[in-house]
């Protein structure tokens, strides 16, 4: 596969949202979070969005026209009305008005609104951690895990962030979803016709599935069984209950319907660290924290050594800013042939 340069496949992807009319700071905004996905190494939710995206925009699903409308209901609290945009722009210009209520307060929470699928939390929090805070951060999805006790989807696969910023730029970044694995990995495998592991989905009547394909008719499995499902609903009632967007099985599906209005939630807190310790000691302190992880590993076995979490998405994106970003040239050619389609 080709490699190519940060600046251009930001470009390209920027162009690609301009063509579908939208306005071309929030396309700079989302092509920015995109490709740092991409780089990060989480391409399920990279490059391979962009055309599902485009058309939601052209549909209706999404706003092309949305500029977010940030509204201060108190010091540290950022309401954030979305306008239906694209959810990564929407979510990076959040973050930085939490990151903003940080700096005069100390902590900063931005709930935002009639916002669209937000994908991978990392490129946010990474831009949360260079700014030198620590974040939580959550949105809510379309519903895909059912309630302990129940037989249909209600709860979405609610993802958790977390980061800690590292001066040396190191930081602690941790993006889980609350199933077993992605739902965009058993789509893969359906596309592939690949089996998938019986413990991460469901058939439609709720039997453990190795086939994939039945599996995107069923459920996701939650980490932890009613653990997993019913931190994944406090999260979900969190981004959208209290920032008045659409929750649970009230989010519909945009990859089946592209026209629909999702109103999708999303909560961004952020902690101004300095303000509570140095920040040449907190890095100390994560250093700390590194080498007693190196330490537990299992002596005689070298692979998949213990890790802070983000050490592996971090050493992607060095690399891809070193050596530039691959991508495959089906995709490469799709996303050119939609930043022409002016």
């Amino acid at each position: 596969m080709p490699r190519l340069p940060e600046g251009e496949i930001r470009a390209l992807v920027s162009r690609t949202f301009r063509a579908a009319k939208m306005q071309a700071d929030m396309a700079d905004d989302a092509a920015e979070m995109l490709v740092l996905a991409e780089m990060m190494g989480i391409r399920t939710h990279g490059l391979a969005r962009v055309p599902a995206y485009v058309a939601r925009l052209r549909d209706g699903g999404a706003n092309p026209d949305a500029v977010p409308i940030i509204h201060t209901p108190a010091p540290a609290l950022r309401h954030v009305d979305g306008q239906n945009g694209l959810g990564a722009a929407v979510a990076i210009r959040a973050t930085r008005a939490a990151i903003e209520a940080a700096r005069d307060v100390g902590m900063g929470a931005a709930f935002c609104r009639a916002s669209t699928h937000l994908g991978a939390l990392a490129p946010q929090l990474l831009c949360a951690a260079d700014a030198g805070v620590a974040a939580i951060f959550t949105t809510n999805t379309s519903p895909m895990i059912a309630p302990q006790g129940g037989n249909r989807a209600v709860i979405g696969n609610t993802p958790l962030g977390i980061a800690l910023p590292d001066p040396s730029g190191q930081h602690v970044i941790l993006d889980i979803a609350m199933s077993v694995a992605a739902r965009s990995k058993v789509r893969q495998a359906a596309a592939k016709g690949a089996p998938i592991p019986d413990t991460w989905a469901t058939d439609a009547d709720g039997i453990p599935t190795t086939d994939a394909a039945a599996a995107m008719k069923g459920l996701m499995q939650a980490i932890g069984g009613g653990k997993g499902a019913n931190l994944a609903l406090c999260l979900d009632l969190l981004a959208g209950g209290l920032s008045g967007a659409a929750m649970l099985s009230e989010v519909p599906n945009a990859n089946l319907d592209t026209s629909a209005t999702a109103n999708v939630g999303h909560m961004f807190i952020v902690i101004d660290a300095a303000k509570l310790i140095p920040p040449d000691i907190l890095g100390t302190r994560i250093n700390d924290a590194r080498t007693l992880m190196r330490n537990s590993a299992v002596p005689g076995i070298e692979t998949n050594p213990p890790r802070l979490p983000g050490a592996r998405a971090l050493a992607s994106l060095a690399s891809a800013r070193q050596e530039g970003i691959k991508i495959a040239p089906d995709l490469l050619d799709s996303l050119t042939a939609l930043a022409d389609d002016a």
